[in-house]
C-alpha cells in the first residue's frame, strides 16, 4: 500500500492533497496535522503520526488519530491498543540486524513497524538469499502477516527511504514495485507526488505510484484491474474495470471514473447525472482487485435506475436514500414535510419511539420499535444535513476510544426509568455464547474481568444456559471445507501447493519430508526440555499398555482378546503463529509406544517452507516416517485420501481450528476415505474450582493460561463459598496479570466472554463441573485430592495449587489432546489405546462345541437363521 508522508513544512497543491485524502493511509510528521485531516468528513484516510514522549498519546488516539508511531527506543503506554501503534526503526550500519530486531520484538509489540532505510540498505534488504530464496524484508513481512490483530488484520511492515536533499527520496516506480512484491507498504514524501507526471522527473504520478506501491496486479490479458464499487456503507453497487489512466482520472476529478472495455475512459454518470463522488480507493488483501468507495448521486449506479446492479437498496441504505429524497420532495403540509419543519413534533416522536423500544419485550416488538426509532433518527439526521456515513464515522471514532465512559444513565433518565417500575422483559440468559448481546471486548484502560453470577439467584433455565458452548454453524463451516477436501482428493499435491500458497503464503518445493530428517539446530536448553518431556510422556503412556487376556468361559471354550497397533496414523500438529512441539510429543509418543509402523506428521510450514526445528526434533524422537508440510483442512484431506507423495493413513489424531475439525468429521463420514479420528473438538476450555484456601494469583494465572489461546477460549471459575473480598482479589489478579501479557488483545476478548459462578460449596461446584464436562478441570483447594473421586466428566484433572494446567500441557506425562465442548461425557483424551485396536478370538475343543452347541442352535432357530444353526449341527453329528 502507498502511504504518502506529509510534513508541516510541505506545501501541497489543494488538488493533490484532496487526492491523497482518497488513499487508505497517510503519515503525518505532526499529530496536530493528522487530527486536522481526520476532521475532513469527505476523507477515508487513516491518519498516522509520529509521536514523542511529550505527547499524550491516549488523548491523541481518542481524538481521532488512527495510529501513533513511536521511535524504537520509546516506551509505548500500556493502555494503548496494539493495533493502533507502530514502531519506527532507523537502520544505521547493519540493516539485517535491524530487521531481525523488528522480527523479534517489533511485530509482537505493535500493529506495524516502519523501516527507515537508505537506498543501499533497501537493496540489501530485498536481496534474495541463495539458500532460502527469500529476502530479509520478505521474511519480516511473512512473519508479520502471520500475526493477526483481532479484527484489524495482520501486522503491517512499511518501508521509508531517507530523503536526499533536492531528490525524490530515491523512489522510482520500479523500486516501489520491488518493495510491494516483498509484502511491505511504501512511505513516500507527498511533495514528490503529482496528479500527472512532468518532464523533469522530479515527481511521480500519483496513480502510477499507487498501483506500484500497492503491488496491484491483473490476471487479465488486457491488463485491466477488477474494481468493486461500494457505497459509503460498503454495500456493493457493481463491478467494473480500471486502468492506470482511469485511476489517475478518478483521483484528479474526485469522482467515479473507470475503464470501459468497449468505450475506454468512462466517467460514470456524466451524461445521466448519476455521478459518483469518490470517497476512498483501496486494494484487496491479494493486491489483484480495487475497491472504489463512493457517494452515489442520482437514481443509482445501475442503468436500470436501481441503487445497484444487484437490485434496489434495502435496510439502512434504502432508509437513508428514502429520507433524503422525501426531504427534497415531500408535499407541503404532508406529515413527512411537517417532520422536517416542525422540530417539536420530531422531538416528540423520537421520545415516543425510544420509550416504546425501551418497553418492548417480545423479539418481534423490539425489531418493530427499533425500526420506527431508526426512521425518525434518520429524519433528524437529514434535517441537520447529517448522512448515514457521518453516523458511521462517529461510531468508528467511539469504537476506537481507548477509555470509555462508565456507561451510567444520566440522573434524570435514571429517575424516569425507576418511576416506570421494573420492566416486564425477562432478563437475557447469561449465555457463554459469543453471540450474547451483552458481551463486548474490554477496551484498553478498562478492567479485564469475567461476568459474575450467583447460582442461588439463577433460574433453572439460566443455570442450563451457563452449561452451553458457543453455537457453531456447522453447515456454513462444512460448506467452506468441503471444496478444499474435494480439491485435494482430486488434484493431490497440486492442490496442497495451491492452498499452502493461498493460506500460508508459502511456495513449497516439496510437499512431504521423508525420514531420516535433517538434524535441527536447537539450543541445549530447548533440547533438554523436550527430552525431559518426552521421557515423562513415554513413561506414563508405556504404563497404559494392557496385556492380552484369555478366559475359559466354559469347559472347552476359550475366548481371548489381544491388541494390535493401528498400522498407519496421521498426526496433525497445529502451527501458524505458534511453535507447538508439545502437540507433536502428545501425539507422537503414544503412537510410538503403541507400535504404529507408519507415523505421518502434518504441520504448517514456516515462511521459508521449512519445518519448525523443535517439531522436527520431536518427529525424529518419536520415529515419524514422514512430515507433510501443510496445515488446515488440506492437510487432513491429504492424510485421509493420500496423494502422490502423502501416505494415506488409517486414523487421524490431533487438535486444530474449526476447519481442521470439520475436515476430520468429513473424512470420517466418507466411506471412500476409510479413516477414523480421535474425537470431535471445539475451542479450548478450562474450569477452575476455587475456595477460601485458594491463592488468588495462582487462580488468575490458570484462568489466563487458557484465555490466551484465542478469542473463543472457554474459561469458567466456580467460586465456592468465598467472600466478596476474596473474589475481588482474584479479579484484581486477572486484570493485573492479563495487562502484562503479550497476547493481552486476545485476553480482552476471551475473558469478557467467560464467567465466574458463585456456589455455596465445593461439592456444589463439582456437581456443576460434571454437568459442564470441561476439557481441563483445576481443583484449587487445600484438600483437592479428596474431591477427585467425585469427578465424573472431565478431560484431565489438575489437583491442588501446585498443579497448573501448563504442566499437563507440556511435560508432566499426561496427554493434552483432550475432548472439549462437553465431549468428555463420552470421549477420552488421546492415550496409548487411541493408537491400538483390540481383536478377539475364540477356540473351541470337541468338548467345548458339545457343551455349547445346543445353546447356539436354539438361538439361531429363534432368529430363523438356518445356515447359522447348520454350521453347528453338521459338526455335532461328527462328535
Amino acid at each position: 500500500m502507498l502511504v504518502p508522508k506529509i510534513s508541516s513544512s510541505t506545501t501541497i497543491a489543494p488538488e493533490l492533497r484532496r487526492a491523497i485524502g482518497l488513499l487508505p493511509s497517510a503519515l503525518f510528521t505532526s499529530a496536530a496535522d493528522a487530527l486536522a485531516a481526520t476532521a475532513d468528513t469527505m476523507t477515508e484516510t487513516s491518519a498516522w503520526a509520529d509521536v514523542s514522549a511529550d505527547d499524550n498519546v491516549v488523548d491523541l488516539l481518542n481524538s481521532g488519530l488512527s495510529v501513533a508511531v513511536f521511535a524504537a527506543d520509546s516506551q509505548i503506554p500500556a493502555d494503548c491498543d496494539k493495533a493502533r501503534t507502530a514502531i519506527r526503526y532507523t537502520a544505521t550500519n547493519d540493516v539485517i540486524a535491524v530487521i531481525d530486531q523488528a522480527v523479534a520484538s517489533g511485530i509482537t509489540c505493535a500493529g506495524a513497524v516502519i523501516l527507515e532505510l537508505t537506498s543501499e540498505q533497501l537493496s540489501e534488504a530485498t536481496q534474495k538469499d541463495a539458500t532460502s530464496g527469500s529476502s530479509a524484508l520478505s521474511r519480516l513481512t511473512k512473519a508479520a502477516d502471520s500475526i493477526l490483530l483481532g479484527t484489524s488484520g495482520p501486522v503491517r511492515v512499511l518501508v521509508e527511504l531517507q530523503v536526499s536533499v533536492g531528490g525524490i527520496g530515491g523512489w522510482t516506480v520500479d523500486l516501489l514495485s520491488q518493495v510491494a512484491k516483498a509484502g511491505a507498504d511504501v512511505v513516500i514524501p507527498a511533495d514528490v507526488l503529482a496528479l500527472s507526471g512532468d518532464d523533469s522527473g522530479a515527481h511521480i504520478p500519483l496513480a502510477e505510484a499507487f498501483v506500484a506501491g500497492s503491488g496491484l496486479t491483473s490476471d487479465r490479458a488486457d491488463g485491466l484491474f477488477t474494481t468493486v464499487v461500494v457505497d459509503e456503507q460498503c454495500v456493493c453497487l457493481g463491478v467494473v474495470y480500471s486502468s492506470v489512466e482511469s485511476i489517475a482520472a478518478a483521483l484528479t476529478a474526485g469522482e467515479g471514473v473507470y475503464w470501459s472495455r468497449r468505450r475506454g475512459l468512462w466517467h460514470k454518470g456524466l451524461t445521466s447525472g448519476a455521478t459518483q463522488t469518490l470517497v476512498g480507493i483501496n486494494v484487496d488483501c491479494d493486491s489483484d482487485a480495487l475497491c472504489f468507495r463512493v457517494q452515489q448521486n442520482g437514481a443509482g449506479f445501475c442503468h436500470h435506475s436501481t441503487r445497484s446492479c444487484f437490485g434496489p437498496a434495502s435496510g439502512l441504505s434504502q432508509l437513508a436514500q428514502v429520507v433524503t429524497e422525501r426531504k427534497r420532495s415531500a408535499p407541503e403540509g404532508s406529515y413527512t414535510a411537517r417532520l422536517f419543519s416542525d422540530a417539536q413534533l420530531l422531538r416528540a416522536k423520537l421520545l415516543e419511539e425510544a420509550t416504546e423500544l425501551a418497553e418492548a419485550t417480545r423479539p418481534a416488538d423490539v425489531a418493530f420499535e427499533a425500526a420506527d426509532l431508526l426512521y425518525f433518527a434518520m429524519v433528524k439526521c437529514a434535517t441537520h444535513g447529517v448522512t448515514l456515513a457521518d453516523v458511521e464515522r462517529s461510531l468508528d471514532l467511539k469504537h476506537r476510544k481507548v477509555v470509555r465512559r462508565p456507561g451510567n444513565a444520566k440522573p434524570e433518565f435514571a429517575k424516569k426509568a425507576a418511576a416506570l417500575g421494573p420492566s416486564s422483559e425477562a432478563a437475557p440468559l447469561p449465555r457463554t455464547s459469543i453471540l450474547s448481546a451483552d458481551i463486548r471486548t474490554a477496551e484498553p484502560g478498562e478492567q479485564i474481568r469475567m461476568r459474575l453470577y450467583d447460582a442461588a439467584e439463577l433460574t433453572g433455565e439460566e443455570h442450563n444456559a451457563l452449561l452451553q458452548r458457543p453455537i457453531i454453524d456447522s453447515e456454513e463451516l462444512m460448506g467452506r471445507v468441503r471444496p478444499i477436501v474435494s480439491a485435494v482428493r482430486a488434484n493431490g499435491d497440486a492442490a496442497i501447493r495451491e492452498f499452502t500458497r493461498k493460506f500460508d503464503r508459502v511456495d513449497l518445493d516439496e510437499v512431504v519430508l521423508r525420514a531420516p530428517f535433517p538434524e535441527p539446530q536447537l539450543s541445549p536448553k530447548v533440547r533438554e526440555a523436550i527430552d525431559q518431556a518426552y521421557s515423562n510422556i513415554h513413561k506414563f503412556h508405556a504404563a497404559q499398555l494392557g496385556g492380552d487376556i484369555s478366559v475359559e468361559t466354559m469347559p472347552g471354550v476359550t475366548c481371548a482378546r489381544f491388541s494390535r497397533a493401528i498400522e498407519r496414523v496421521g498426526l496433525y500438529v497445529p502451527g501458524g503463529t505458534a511453535v507447538l512441539p508439545s502437540s507433536a510429543l502428545m501425539l507422537g509418543v503414544p503412537a510410538q509406544v503403541a507400535g504404529c509402523s507408519e507415523i505421518v506428521l502434518a504441520t504448517p510450514p514456516r515462511s521459508d517452507g521449512s519445518i519448525v526445528p523443535e517439531v522436527l526434533y520431536v518427529a525424529h524422537k518419536v520415529g515419524a516416517t514422514a512430515i507433510v508440510k501443510a496445515g488446515g483442512a488440506q492437510a487432513i484431506a491429504a492424510m485421509a485420501y493420500g496423494t502422490e507423495t502423502v501416505p494415506k493413513v488409517d486414523k487421524i489424531c490431533g487438535p486444530g481450528n474449526q476447519y481442521v475439525t470439520a475436515a476430520k468429521m468429513l473424512a470420517q463420514n466418507d466411506t471412500a476415505a476409510m479413516v477414523s479420528i480421535d474425537m470431535p473438538a471445539g475451542p479450548s476450555e478450562v474450569l477452575v474450582i476455587a475456595d477460601s484456601t485458594s491463592n488468588p494469583a495462582y487462580v488468575a494465572s490458570d484462568l489466563l493460561s487458557q484465555a490466551e489461546h484465542g478469542p473463543d477460549s472457554q474459561v469458567v471459575l466456580l467460586a465456592a463459598g468465598i467472600t466478596d473480598a476474596e473474589l475481588a482479589a482474584i479479579e484484581e489478579q486477572v486484570h493485573e496479570q492479563a495487562s502484562r501479557l503479550p497476547r493481552v488483545a486476545i485476553v480482552r476478548q476471551s475473558i469478557p466472554k467467560s464467567y465466574c459462578l458463585r456456589v455455596a460449596s465445593v461439592a456444589e461446584a463439582i456437581k456443576f463441573s460434571n454437568a459442564y464436562a470441561p476439557e481441563h478441570l483445576i481443583l484449587h483447594n487445600d484438600r483437592a485430592n479428596t474431591y477427585v473421586k467425585d469427578v465424573i466428566n472431565a478431560g484431565s484433572v489438575f489437583v491442588g495449587p501446585y498443579s497448573p494446567e501448563s504442566c499437563g500441557d507440556y511435560a508432566s506425562g499426561t496427554n493434552h489432546t483432550l475432548p472439549t465442548y462437553g465431549f468428555s461425557r463420552m470421549y477420552s483424551g488421546v492415550n496409548t489405546a487411541t493408537f491400538v485396536k483390540h481383536i478377539t478370538s475364540q477356540e473351541l475343543t470337541r468338548e467345548g462345541l458339545a457343551n455349547i452347541g445346543q445353546t447356539v442352535m436354539a438361538l439361531a432357530e429363534v432368529e430363523e437363521l438356518e445356515a447359522h444353526r447348520n454350521a453347528v449341527a453338521i459338526r455335532l453329528r461328527d462328535l
